[in-house]
């Protein structure tokens, strides 16, 4: 399971991290390559060994990559009585084929504009090319997941799943921490897009972040 994404296509070059390794010289060192004497004031300076750089860049990685099977989780979600339910990737996916596809957040500007209405709008053309499930997964609770889904007015297009905790998002080395922002948004999930076929993925169209460029319904429909 843990393989490195290495398409070209899932790196922007915010996305390369540099680390420095610097040589420094103790105080001990540098008395010891320095002595002044009080009479003269004669500097006499010993050759250092120049300061030495090392920089090394890491990859994008996510646990998850094409080929894999889905590690199993468990979501929750309300139906369309109100009732909450629980379902696995096991029951989405065994003997399917299933598009999941991860936003940050619900309500979110690009996700509740662009990238959840995009497959509702073409979640008909998706199920024509024998897509049996279609999936929206947030690290958001039960109760936010189906708020969104009225607000948008969402019918069966599209299931929205709740991995509130993370356990699936986690499993998938997909998580987006963004603790750092104003808005208390937490860790999250990067925004991605995949098809499983009897639970092995074979497309993923994982984002840099919240980025939304290559996870879109249309990018899903060029590859069925």
């Amino acid at each position: 399971m843990a393989a490195s994404l290495t398409i070209s296509r899932f790196f922007s070059p915010a996305a390369i991290s540099f680390s420095t390794t610097i040589t420094k010289l103790s105080p001990k060192s540098v008395s010891s390559k320095l002595s002044i004497s009080p009479l003269s004031m004669n500097l006499h300076r010993r050759p250092s060994k120049p300061i030495s750089f090392s920089i090394k860049t890491t990859q994008i990685s996510a646990i998850i990559s094409v080929g894999d099977k889905l590690p199993d989780a468990t979501f929750s979600y309300f139906d369309s009585t109100g009732e909450l339910q629980t379902t696995t990737i096991s029951s989405l996916t065994a003997g399917k084929k299933a598009i999941l596809f991860a936003v940050p957040g619900a309500f979110t500007p690009t996700c509740s504009q662009k990238h959840l209405p995009g497959f509702v709008e073409k979640s008909g053309e998706l199920k024509a090319k024998g897509v049996d499930t279609i999936a929206c997964v947030s690290v958001n609770d039960a109760f936010v997941m189906r708020a969104w889904k009225e607000n948008l007015g969402i019918n069966d297009e599209v299931l929205l799943l709740s991995d509130g905790n993370g356990e699936f998002t986690k499993k998938i080395g997909c998580e987006l921490d963004l603790c750092d922002k104003p808005v208390g948004l937490g860790v999250r999930s990067r925004r991605y897009a995949l098809l499983a076929e009897d639970g092995v993925v074979k497309v993923l169209n994982l984002e840099e972040g919240g980025s939304f460029t290559f996870s879109g319904a249309e990018d899903i429909l060029k590859v069925l």
